[in-house]
């Protein structure tokens, strides 16, 4: 039993760990064989402050400057760098990374989102979860002086279009 779980198989209906080999030994899942398709994710997480932290960050007077453009640029940078960071995803050219921070006043805080497209032979949920993560962590950062108490919450994938394995629509509960 053992045996077939950890099989080079990819299909997710059997309960196959892709990313094993038939020892359990981690692997690069070998993708040459899949079609080059367009592959699209999207993911999202929150960023939950003090009313007076985000007032200082709305009005854009936060002691390190910038905190929302530098937030966005650091999640585009850290999407693309995904295959560096995550020791077992496969490099991909991205045609496209958008990352949004919107301001949410009943958190308070920020919601972030991040799409992400390739055309590629795998999916870009990996790198849509990255640069929501680091742009959530650049946020504190760039805030952490002004409220260490500031929460990042709830990183998930929203959506993803392509690929063997078909579409995925979160249901948001």
């Amino acid at each position: 039993m053992t045996q077939d779980f950890f099989s080079n198989s990819n299909s997710p209906a059997q309960n196959r760990l892709t990313h094993l080999d038939e020892q359990g030994e981690a692997r690069m899942v070998d993708v040459s064989g899949k079609q080059v398709t367009v592959r699209q994710a999207v993911a999202a997480g929150q960023v939950r402050m003090s009313q007076a932290t985000f007032e200082v960050i709305q009005a854009g007077n936060a002691p390190k400057g910038d905190v929302l453009g530098t937030a966005k640029i650091a999640g585009i940078m850290a999407a693309k760098q995904t295959s560096q960071l995550i020791p077992l995803c496969h490099p991909l050219p991205l045609q496209k990374i958008d990352v949004q921070l919107i301001p949410d006043p009943q958190l308070p805080g920020y919601q972030i989102r991040a799409q992400v497209i390739t055309k590629a032979e795998t999916g870009v949920e990996m790198e849509a979860l990255t640069a929501v993560s680091i742009a959530a962590l650049t946020l504190y950062d760039m805030a952490k002086a002004l409220e260490k108490s500031i929460e990042i919450e709830s990183i998930r994938l929203i959506s993803k279009a392509g690929g063997k394995s078909g579409d995925y629509q979160r249901q948001e509960i």
